[in-house]
């Protein structure tokens, strides 16, 4: 028969597991700097999710809406949530979020607050609702759920003043109060500049600092969304890594310290960035990475992006510098005009999925023998290093107050070969290691193999290399005691020794040349140096006449944007002098991801010489107008 006391323990045991329970005994270790909160555990524990892009933008064939789309436009006929949520979950991630209103500001729900939204286009008669769908699709293959409502809208006449921050606001009440629990609300930090705006057609631009008075937007979130974590460029709970390429850095803490820019609070658009993709060593807050990047090269469906979908080996890459590096992976997918992801998409997503589960499956530390140097108060049944194999996330082996730094042997059964060491650290006891030292035994000594910073929530070390040895040491190296969670060894299949590529081949360039030897930089065929000019354009000359299907403008590629063209116009001559308009548009998002910008010809022109006019760059106070890493040219396939 219970007694009180043994009740109560009981109760505890059921709502919060053996695991949770570890670090709360009373000869625990003291919990470290910045800690997560509850929603960021689970965040952690979410590891991989979707974000899904779909507006009239995707009928445009455009990366940004410029908010002047007739619904009318909006019409897949074979939507089907269930096959994208299921697509994505093929592929091993665990939730999507919805983009229910991206910059053009069409919203895919009925809103009350803007008349552009999807009750005005044909789709379901216009009685649908597409985040609805995404959510009872999420809810029904056991997905998380989350939604993205862009601040900027290129469409809201109000955009700007101060009647459209309460509109905006309203658009998240609605999107907290009907659409169940959310995992996240994502927002972007893409904010003013020209839009449609009810017709003006105008450049407005926002305080980005003051105007959306985020704290207290943020706080309907939590008032209504209490488990939603917030993400933006600065983050309340989760932090953009700084780059749409889906990459942490190689050392990556989840705290990290924000400083404003010019005075001001941190805040979206003013703040220093520089360590966004690197964190804080001891940061203030603990606000972990979030790495996004599309499953193609663009956010939105383009079918002449059918053949560049990241192959398996691509994302898995991606995968072990994301969520390997403490953060998380965000992929972003995008149906086509169907309302369905492309058939590439899809396999590519199932294979992935399957060679996550075929490289994680057989951790080769079964059975091995572990001997630390200390275990904390020599109580092995609390902080021994049977913690380590457990596949608990928070039990751990943990080490004495005064042991900061430890080493750990390993004598596996026999000879293993492997090229992935998984580390976890217990990280509600904070982040907590400086470094790790990890060592062979090879030829009756113990020889370097390999190390790591910032362990965190996760870390992978991916070597070259199998390695086959039967002993390693681990030195870690802290600045108080140790609360390591998890040591995984696996080793890679075969697919994965080559990830392949996806670029286009454009055509040769050695009979190209340019006006100037300084302008060569821009067809030499090599992505790491640019041609940077106070001029607007660049004129090439092909060395004969070629029969032209597309052109591709990289951008520079070293970190900076200056001189990035956002608006174009492709010109072709066959002389050098009269020139014929054949492209012109908008590189949108470029500076957030400057990839090559492929542009297909509407149709396809015979031409000696081509011509890239910037109409508009992200320039530095006007001073610089033109950068540019490569120019490619394409034949008709």
């Amino acid at each position: 028969m219970y007694n009180g006391k043994n009740l109560l323990a009981w109760v505890a045991l059921c709502l919060f597991g053996a695991g949770s329970m570890a670090q709360d005994f009373n000869d625990a270790p003291k919990p470290y700097g910045a800690l997560p909160s509850e929603r960021q555990l689970a965040w952690h524990e979410t590891e991989m999710y979707c974000l899904i892009h779909f507006t009239p933008t995707t009928f445009q064939d455009k990366e940004w809406g410029y908010g002047d789309a007739d619904p009318a436009i909006f019409n897949p006929k074979n939507f089907d949530a269930e096959q994208i949520v299921a697509a994505a979950k093929a592929g091993g991630f665990r939730g999507i979020i919805s983009v229910a209103k991206h910059h053009d500001g069409f919203a895919l729900w009925p809103t009350k607050t803007a008349a552009y939204n999807i009750s005005e286009s044909p789709w379901r008669n216009g009685k649908g609702d597409m985040v609805k769908e995404f959510q009872l699709a999420a809810e029904k293959l056991g997905m998380k759920f989350g939604v993205y409502c862009s601040p900027w809208d290129r469409n809201n006449p109000a955009y700007g003043s101060p009647a459209y921050v309460s509109i905006y606001r309203n658009q998240l009440k609605e999107l907290y109060s009907n659409y169940g629990e959310l995992f996240m609300s994502w927002h972007d930090g893409a904010n003013g500049g020209d839009g449609y705006y009810g017709g003006k057609r105008e450049q407005r631009k926002v305080d980005q600092s003051t105007y959306y008075d985020w704290m207290n937007t943020w706080a309907i979130t939590r008032a209504l969304q209490p488990t939603a974590n917030i993400f933006s460029d600065i983050g309340l709970d989760v932090r953009w890594v700084g780059n749409e390429k889906g990459v942490a850095g190689e050392t990556s803490w989840s705290t990290i310290t924000l400083v404003g820019k010019d005075g001001k609070a941190p805040m979206p658009g003013y703040m220093d960035d520089s360590n966004l993709g690197t964190g804080t060593r001891n940061g203030e807050s603990w606000i972990p990475t979030e790495c996004d990047v599309p499953l193609r090269p663009g956010w939105f469906y383009h079918a002449s992006q059918d053949d560049q979908v990241k192959t398996p080996a691509m994302l898995f890459d991606l995968y072990c510098k994301s969520v390997g590096r403490g953060g998380a992976f965000d992929l972003g997918l995008s149906p086509n005009t169907d309302g369905l992801l492309h058939e590439t998409d899809v396999k590519v997503l199932k294979e992935f999925g399957d060679l996550l589960k075929k490289v994680f499956a057989k951790n080769l530390m079964d059975g091995a023998r572990l001997q630390a140097s200390n275990i904390r108060g020599e109580n092995t049944a609390r902080y021994g290093m049977q913690h380590l194999l457990d596949k608990d996330r928070y039990s751990y082996w943990a080490t004495d107050d005064e042991v900061h730094q430890a080493e750990l042997e390993i004598e596996l059964p026999g000879k293993r070969s492997f090229n992935i060491i998984r580390l976890r650290e217990n990280i509600k006891l904070g982040q907590r290691i400086d470094s790790i030292l990890v060592d062979e035994w090879k030829e009756g000594q113990w020889m370097p193999l390999a190390r790591a910073t910032s362990i965190g929530a996760n870390r992978i070390i991916r070597m070259p290399q199998a390695v086959e040895t039967n002993k390693l040491r681990l030195r870690v190296f802290a600045p108080v005691s140790i609360a390591l969670s998890d040591i995984g060894l696996f080793a890679e299949p075969e697919e994965l020794k080559d990830a392949g590529t996806t670029e286009r081949k454009g055509l040769e360039k050695n009979t190209w040349s340019t006006p100037t030897g300084e302008a060569k930089k821009a067809i030499d065929n090599d992505k790491e140096s640019f041609f940077l000019t106070k001029k607007n354009s660049l004129v090439v000359n092909l060395g004969s006449v070629q029969r032209i299907a597309a052109v591709g403008y990289l951008p520079r590629q070293d970190g900076s944007s200056i001189g990035m063209v956002e608006k174009y116009a492709y010109y072709t001559s066959n002389d050098g002098k009269a020139w014929k308009l054949v492209a012109d548009g908008e590189f949108s998002n470029i500076k957030a991801n400057p990839i090559l910008q492929y542009t297909p010809l509407k149709e396809k022109v015979d031409a000696q010489y081509i011509k890239l006019e910037a109409k508009q760059s992200v320039s530095d106070k006007g001073k610089i107008a033109f950068s540019i890493a490569e120019l490619e040219v394409y034949e008709k396939k």
